[in-house]
């Protein structure tokens, strides 16, 4: 038995780091899953650490037998463990869209860890557009990150940051040049890297599955693929508390009612007088058509019956037939 850290998933194996090198230098087993971790619903996922059994060192095989409980879980991508959230988004080629960057971080907001912002390819955009960017999303409740892959401008500061102990997963959309990054930070991996779409202005999806990669000792990064829309809250009075402006603002002074969408109605005390109120007005009025829509669940309702109505009788207090009764009962012994 070994303790592992699972670095990618592939296919239906599991690559890992092991804590401790076996006989002859081996760190990297590829493992498969004991069945008995499918069958209690227990997930793997990059991220998690792991135990390990049943190795073959020559052949650097292994099976996993056990998963650690985990301090955090990011959905989508999925990752354990993971200390930060990195989002990164481009200034130009494409164009960086407010709303669909305030949806990133809303969603980054979700998985509870620390959010971060990083704005590519700036050397595309003037010193003057750079800054007035630097100043609308230190305005939203960040400090952004203005890089380039092409340059090095940035970098180096970048780095230093993501070479903090934990897991550091990026996401963002497609082409906004999450793997051209990480070649600039970690140039011996050569991950492959697309062009953007020249009609749609859309980032081709180059990045498959998520993996680790090591920056400094105790210090991973995660590339994930990307995806062009993200996901919001289920239930509207959650959305309030994923903007930093609400918060900050909420911090001074309560709005009269509990149940306040903070959507500039008397007696809120957040008000509208903020950059991003359309945007969250925006996505309130998506998470409101997205419960809308939910199917409402059939605790009642009324069936037809010899020409008249009667109430439809909730299945956990439908007796069973005679039919099934007789299936079920046990077979007599001689």
């Amino acid at each position: 038995m070994a303790e592992a850290l699972v670095m990618a998933l592939e296919a239906n194996f599991c690559r890992v780091q092991l804590d401790r090198p076996g006989p002859g230098g081996v760190d990297q087993l590829l493992c498969v899953r004991r069945t008995r971790l499918g069958k209690t619903g227990q997930q793997i996922c990059v991220g998690d650490r792991v135990e390990v059994e049943g190795i073959d060192w020559p052949e650097a095989r292994a099976a996993i037998a056990a998963v650690a409980p985990r301090s955090s879980l990011l959905e989508r991508p999925a990752v354990a463990n993971c200390s930060r959230v990195v989002v990164v988004v481009a200034l130009a080629q494409p164009e960086l869209d407010p709303l669909q960057l305030t949806r990133f971080l809303l969603t980054a907001e979700r998985t509870g860890v620390a959010v971060e912002l990083v704005l590519t390819k700036a050397d595309l955009l003037s010193a003057s557009e750079q800054e007035q960017w630097r100043e609308r999303l230190t305005a939203w409740g960040y400090v952004p990150q203005l890089v380039s892959s092409q340059s090095g401008l940035g970098l180096a500061a970048l780095r230093e940051r993501l070479a903090q102990p934990g897991v550091s997963v990026l996401c963002g959309p497609s082409g906004v040049g999450k793997s051209s990054l990480i070649n600039a930070l970690l140039p011996q991996l050569r991950l492959r890297v697309s062009a953007v779409s020249g009609r749609l202005q859309r980032g081709r999806h180059t990045t498959r599955h998520v993996e680790l990669f090591p920056v400094e000792p105790g210090a991973l990064l995660a590339d994930s693929p990307g995806f062009n829309r993200p996901s919001l809250p289920a239930e509207p009075t959650e959305l309030g508390s994923l903007f930093p402006e609400i918060r900050q603002r909420l911090e001074s002074s309560a709005c009269q009612f509990k149940n306040c969408l903070h959507q500039g109605d008397p007696g809120c005390a957040v008000g509208s007088d903020w950059d991003r109120h359309g945007l969250y007005l925006n996505c309130l009025e998506s998470v409101q058509q997205q419960v809308a829509r939910q199917p409402r669940p059939r605790s009642g309702g009324l069936k037809q019956r010899g020409g008249k109505q009667e109430p439809l009788l909730d299945q956990r207090l439908r007796q069973s037939s005679r039919r099934r009764l007789r299936q079920e009962e046990p077979d007599e012994e001689g």
